[in-house]
């Protein structure tokens, strides 16, 4: 109770109540504009958000990280086009609803289930903390290598139907972090004699790249597009009654979203698509679903905002990124010699909880904002996609400048805005790039710190916890051969998982 009123009054400061209603109106704002997304926003903001105190620049990324969803869940409902792509599975039972002339429920569902979700993920953080002050200490290098391992083989493996190329994306991302001066031999590696790859490739640069520039140019060389959504007449607040007729959805969902947000690479969509499986096979009306069912509806939305609470554990716990978003949060930590893992727990055990305050307050933030304010962000919505292209090219730019004052940098960052670009085009995913730079690093530095006290590689796994994750990294890639084997026996297996390998993609 004494660290929760500490992470309250934290959050009294008026600059980090600022950064929190910034963030979190702002995340509904990027949310429900197609095209955009929290990666985009989070792309841009991130180098600003690096001269601030870490609790105000985490509390703004935390507030886009986690509102977006609620902002995202509006067009996939009202113009069956998702805000940001783990909004999709929104779609299938929210515009059927709006179609049948039940756009306000639907909304309001929407709304209410994300609410449960957010704020049942969230309680499930807080109770976990006091297991992970006791838990983390335990974590020598060795330990956080292995998760880190684990990490990228689950990054990989949640690829589906795309394992090859996020494998080779990953490993592409750990070449990119070696590239430099060596930190321990101050010797150049793969810098082939060009004194701008001295220092490096930037993590940030990499990531406005990646992620804002390429999805400028994508909106750049598409057709320009207006979508128009209808106003939505009625009381937001509505859904909350409905929501309880179907807390058992809601609750099991939320729960789906919590386990699955905790396991590095799986994250929203496996979330979706087993909450949404679930409903489906115990509702009383399976055949509804698709066609405009609440439970699908709610399913969807609570077990996708239950994620990013849950997401925060390896990361606050390990110092390990489950996706791209929490990637880029790592980077706030670092640049302020704040180093997430074990240590945290014991030096800034104020900070944490901070940061679980700052979760609840930005739901509630969002909630109160929603109920007022959804026709308005229905016109939000309207605006001309080339527009949008325009200002994200120019924000990147600007943010990429403000690292280091660099064109080289700029230039660095077209660069991979076109790799994105073309990955997009191609369908393949960007986040193995991304995770494969910061889990390559942590891989690093941990394997380095392990080696002198090892006398043979079996060394590494003869501690119990190392043990444990070295077992559950040969048991995923059994498992993962084991699927292998039953599709190929069995090829008409692959169509139960077409939603999953369309929403992965």
């Amino acid at each position: 109770m004494e660290n929760l009123l500490a992470g309250v009054q934290m959050l009294a400061r008026w600059d980090v109540a600022l950064a929190l209603l910034v963030g979190s109106i702002g995340g509904v704002i990027v949310g429900a504009i197609p095209g955009v997304g929290p990666a985009v926003a989070i792309a841009i903001l991130l180098p600003a958000t690096f001269a601030f105190d870490p609790i105000v620049g985490l509390t703004v990324l935390l507030g886009i990280y986690g509102s977006s969803m609620y902002g995202g869940a509006i067009p996939a409902v009202l113009i069956n086009t998702p805000g940001t792509a783990v909004n999709a599975l929104t779609s299938y039972d929210g515009y059927p609803m709006t179609q049948n002339g039940e756009a306000h429920r639907a909304v309001s569902l929407a709304y209410s289930a994300s609410f449960w979700g957010g704020i049942f993920g969230i309680l499930c953080l807080i109770l976990l903390s006091p297991v992970l002050a006791i838990i983390a200490p335990m974590f020598g290098s060795r330990e956080i290598f292995l998760a880190a391992l684990l990490g990228i083989i689950l990054v990989i493996l949640a690829h589906r139907g795309q394992i090859m190329a996020a494998g080779l994306l990953a490993m592409f991302g750990i070449f990119l972090q070696t590239v430099g001066l060596d930190a321990v031999t101050y010797t150049p590696r793969y810098t082939f004699n060009l004194s701008f790859l001295s220092s490096g490739v930037n993590l940030i640069v990499v990531v406005l790249g990646l992620f804002a520039l390429s999805q400028a140019f994508f909106l750049l060389t598409a057709p320009d597009e207006s979508p128009d959504a209808k106003p939505v007449a009625g009381r937001m607040s509505a859904g909350f009654r409905e929501l309880l007729k179907h807390k058992r959805v809601a609750t099991v969902a939320s729960s789906f979203g919590v386990i699955l947000g905790m396991i590095p690479g799986t994250g929203e969509f496996t979330a979706q698509f087993m909450s949404y499986t679930y409903a489906q096979k115990t509702s009383k009306t399976p055949e509804a679903f698709g066609k405009g069912s609440p439970e699908g509806l709610i399913a969807s939305e609570a077990a996708n905002n239950a994620v990013p609470a849950a997401a925060m554990i390896p990361l606050l716990a390990l110092g390990i990124p489950g996706e791209a978003l929490t990637a880029m949060m790592l980077s706030v930590f670092y640049v302020h010699n704040v180093i997430p893992g074990p240590q945290l727990f014991q030096n800034n055990i104020d900070l944490v909880y901070g940061l679980y305050v700052a979760l609840i307050a930005l739901n509630v933030i969002v909630m109160v904002f929603l109920l007022f304010s959804t026709n308005l962000l229905t016109k939000i919505i309207k605006i001309p996609t080339r527009f949008l292209g325009i200002l994200i090219l120019i924000l990147s730019f600007v943010g990429v400048y403000s690292l280091r004052n660099s064109l080289t940098d700029c230039m660095i960052a077209a660069g991979f805005g076109v790799l994105g670009l073309i990955l997009k085009r191609l369908n393949l995913p960007i986040v193995p790039i991304i995770l494969g730079m910061v889990l390559g690093g942590i891989m690093e530095v941990k394997l380095r710190s392990a080696l002198p006290r090892l006398n043979i590689p079996l060394d590494m796994i003869d501690r119990p916890i190392a043990m444990i994750i070295f077992a559950m990294i040969v048991l995923v890639i059994a498992l993962h051969i084991r699927t292998l084997i039953t599709e190929f026996r069995a090829p008409g297996a692959e169509d139960d998982h077409a939603i999953h390998d369309t929403q992965q993609r």
